[in-house]
């Protein structure tokens, strides 16, 4: 589809409303899956966050072979600039899901970069499509090991480890407990702070976590 009928059709629904809305933009990004995506993708000059937006969702709703669709990715990594752009493109890319090792190995060349959005990328891949029994003790180390140098890298670790403590507890809760953990004081602190913050953990596993918090102040 072309760049300027896209960019058209945008400002035509921005006319009508105060902004477009993400279900508008998913529905949007599926349209073009079905078209000529190719030269969107290759022509998005990226001067609006919605067409930012646009291409992260595009991404995962393009049915292509997987190295492809992961040279889409690589190749819009550099524009990824805020948290909603970051985290659109990440937990659409449930192909993820399927191509597990390839997508694992491509991810891993970013897990010691020191650049915020970077980083953020790899938790919040891990967090959306590695939560399971043959990849959950490789996701503790890889998150262990990122830089968090910056606010959104901080809380894409701490974020994940929330998730994680959703579907692992007592796995998760052994682990920031041990001395395997090596999470900076900062982000070690937004962790528990998510935890205790997210709905889809137990009062129980909150409180368990309440009580270490306080032996912790204790010390």
């Amino acid at each position: 589809m072309e760049l300027t009928k896209i960019k058209k059709e945008l400002n035509e629904i921005k006319r009508t409303k105060f902004g477009i809305s993400i279900p508008e933009l998913r529905k949007f990004a599926k349209t073009i899956a079905k078209d000529n995506y190719k030269e969107f993708i290759e022509k998005n000059d990226y001067s609006t966050y919605e067409l930012k937006l646009l291409h992260a969702f595009l991404i995962g709703y393009i049915k292509d072979d997987i190295n492809t669709l992961l040279k889409y990715f690589e190749n819009f990594i550099p524009y990824v600039d805020d948290w909603a752009i970051n985290d659109s493109l990440c937990q659409n890319f449930k192909i993820a899901r399927k191509y597990q090792e390839i997508v694992w190995d491509f991810l891993m060349q970013y897990k010691n970069s020191k650049k915020e959005f970077e980083s953020r990328i790899v938790s919040v891949i891990l967090l959306s499509h590695y939560l399971n029994d043959e990849y959950i003790d490789k996701v503790f180390k890889v998150l262990d090991s990122l830089n968090t140098d910056n606010y959104y890298s901080q809380m894409g670790v701490a974020w994940a480890f929330a998730t994680i403590m959703g579907k692992y507890p007592q796995k998760c809760l052994n682990y920031i407990k041990s001395s395997k953990c090596k999470l900076d004081k900062i982000t070690y602190n937004k962790t528990l702070q998510k935890i205790r913050e997210s709905l889809k953990i137990s009062n129980e596993t909150k409180m368990l976590i309440k009580t270490y918090i306080k032996k912790q102040n204790k010390q």
